[in-house]
Formats: structure tokens, sequence, C-alpha cells
């Protein structure tokens, strides 16, 4: 069989889909990646994966979203899919209206964060929702990362029979490693002894940075800030956050990074602060590395994180609450290996990425 993988943008695609793909492939089928074009494709297509670019714009813009779909549509009619499987609200959206109108077989869907659970002008919710509950309609298999919001999909009748499938990240990637840690801290001249607190994520607003770097101001540990801002992103810029965070040299600005199993191996505390999510890839990857983790109580990070056991929940946007918990654990090392250790048995047993990939694949009926 053929299938089509619709996502919106190259980062989407190359950290969230490579896996399931390679999985499509394994099983003997053509699979096909499709998103706007970017240079993180790169590494894709050098895979041998064949990568269709199609204008899509993360944005309610309706010009900008009818040519997105005009596309999709003139792809999917030359390329006579039996399955597509579309992601991201808008794009996968859009994915499902030109399969059905391109008569494509079988629609399924995996929602990775309905836009209508996250803080926003009613408006906004509202065509969010009307989106999804239409979306819902065209959708034969319907998937999310999170249990919770495939609980929200059947309990508001977005969709009947919607599944939590969760995330997933290969262990053997993501874990504790004494050289890889050494090797770190060597390079950047970080004492071993130094408590470190990590954070990997793209720099929008909503992931709470400025939270963040306002909690670290009380607590004795430096903080290294892995990622970057796409092209795509929409909301304030937070340079002017980073600027102004008055916390010297205990702030490491490392960028987008290709190895993000040693940063982590290196660090000795993980920190989300997010106002909403879907279910963190990162949380995974920091639960697989040993990690204790500092999130907050929002969709995806409380379904992830036991509290007390494997890491700390805070509300969101509360900067003494982050910064106590933050501080509890910067002063206290038993604790953090306990929770640790805790917690990459949790992501072993729920998030190992080979089951997540294969559950998919059962349900999507290869």
């Amino acid at each position: 069989m053929k299938i089509l993988e619709i996502i919106n943008v190259d980062f989407s695609l190359r950290h969230f889909l490579v896996p399931l793909m390679r999985g499509i492939r394994d099983r003997g089928h053509e699979v096909v990646g499709v998103c706007a074009e970017g240079p993180l494709l790169a590494s894709v297509r050098a895979e041998g994966f064949r990568i269709e670019s199609v204008p899509m714009a993360r944005s309610y813009s309706p010009l900008a979203q009818w040519r997105a779909y005009r596309a999709l549509l003139d792809l999917l009619r030359r390329e006579k899919p039996d399955i597509v499987h579309g992601h991201m609200p808008i794009s996968g959206f859009l994915a499902r209206v030109a399969a059905r109108a391109a008569g494509v077989p079988k629609i399924a869907y995996t929602c990775h964060g309905f836009l209508f659970n996250q803080p926003g002008p009613w408006w906004r919710r509202a065509m969010a929702f009307a989106m999804e509950w239409t979306g819902g309609r065209l959708t034969d298999v319907h998937m999310t990362v999170s249990n919770e919001e495939a609980a929200d999909a059947r309990r508001l009748h977005i969709h009947k029979r919607s599944i939590g499938i969760g995330n997933g990240r290969d262990p053997s990637r993501f874990h504790p490693d004494a050289d890889a840690r050494a090797r770190i801290r060597a390079e950047l001249g970080v004492p071993e002894a130094r408590v470190v607190v990590i954070v990997v994520s793209r720099l929008v607003r909503h992931k709470g940075h400025p939270e963040l770097l306002a909690a670290m101001r009380e607590v004795d540990a430096e903080l290294w800030v892995v990622g970057n801002r796409l092209a795509s992103d929409h909301g304030e810029d937070l340079e002017p956050c980073f600027a102004a965070s008055g916390l010297g040299p205990r702030l490491r600005r490392l960028g987008y990074r290709e190895d993000v199993p040693a940063l982590l191996a290196a660090a000795d505390i993980f920190a989300l602060p997010s106002h909403f999510e879907g279910l963190p890839m990162s949380v995974i990857e920091a639960m697989l590395a040993g990690l204790p983790v500092v999130a907050t109580d929002v969709r995806g990070p409380r379904e992830q994180v036991e509290a007390g056991r494997t890491g700390l929940l805070v509300p969101p946007r509360d900067v003494a609450a982050l910064a106590a918990a933050l501080r509890r654990l910067a002063d206290t090392p038993a604790l953090r290996v306990d929770m640790g250790l805790a917690g990459r048995a949790r992501a072993l047993d729920r998030y190992d990425e080979a089951r997540v990939v294969a559950r998919t694949l059962d349900l999507l009926g290869l």
C-alpha cells in the first residue's frame, strides 16, 4: 500500500514522523512524507524517503490555507494513496478534507494537541473546535498522543472511537550516559558538582521560558536552553526576556542541537513549564535519560509525570511554585536520583518508541 504522512513543517516531520515512516517502510509499504519545504528535510531524504513539498502555513490566513489545500488535493489526485494520515490541527484538517475530495479509501488523523484546549480568545477556540468536529466526520482512524485528549474527543463527540496512542522515543538513544556527561561538561567548562537545569523546546512564549528564567534567579544552579525559534512560530520575541534574565554566566543558550541525548545525560534536572501541551517528546526523552522532570500541571505532562515520584508538577505561569520545585531538586541530590530512576522505568514501560509505532501501524491496518 501507499501511505502519505502529512504534517505542517520540516521540524515536525523530522522530529515526530520519521520513526513512523521507518515503521511503515519496514512493513513493506510505500510511504511519502508531505510538508512545507525546509532544511531539516535533508537528513530525512538521505534515509531514502521521498518528501513532497506543499506550501503549508501555520496560520489562519484563508488565502494561505486555500493554497495549501489546492496543492494537497492536486498531490493526492496524482499519488492516489491507499491511506492519508494527517497530523497537527490545521495541516491535519486540510489533509482530511483533501483526502475525502480525492476519494482516498482510508483517512487517519493523529492529534498532537487540540487548539481549543489552549488559552486564547473564544472565537479562536470555537473555530478550532469546529475544525476538529468537522474533521472528525471525515476520519476513519482517530488518534491522539494523550489519553486525556482522546477522552475529550469522545466526550465532545469529535470522534466516538478516538484512541490515545502516546508518543515514544528510542531508549537506545536516550539513556543515562556517564561518558557523554563527562564530555559535554568538559566542552562547556561545567564542573561535575554544579547542578544543571535543562529545557529543550522551541523558543516560544507558551513553553514558559519567561517563568523559567525568573524562577532560576532563586535556584543555585545553571540553566541550559536548547532549541530555537522556527520561522513559522508566532507570538512575542523572547530575546528581551533572555537579555533581562539577570542570570549572567548561569544561563547558557545552546541553540538547536542534534546531540540532545548527550546534553540530557549531562544535565541534572529537566524543566518544561509550558502553558499547554500535547504529550511532549522532550519530557519522554528526559525521563529516558534518567532526569527528574519539573513540568506544569496541564494536559500531557500531568499524564507523563507521576507527581512526587518521577518529578514535580506546578501550576502554569506560577514562578514561585516553579522556583520552589527546582530548588527542592537542586538541593537534594538523592531525590534527583530516585525520581530519575523512577521516571526512566515509567518511560520504558509507557513510551518505548517501537511499541508506540507498532500500535499506530496496527491501528492503520498495515
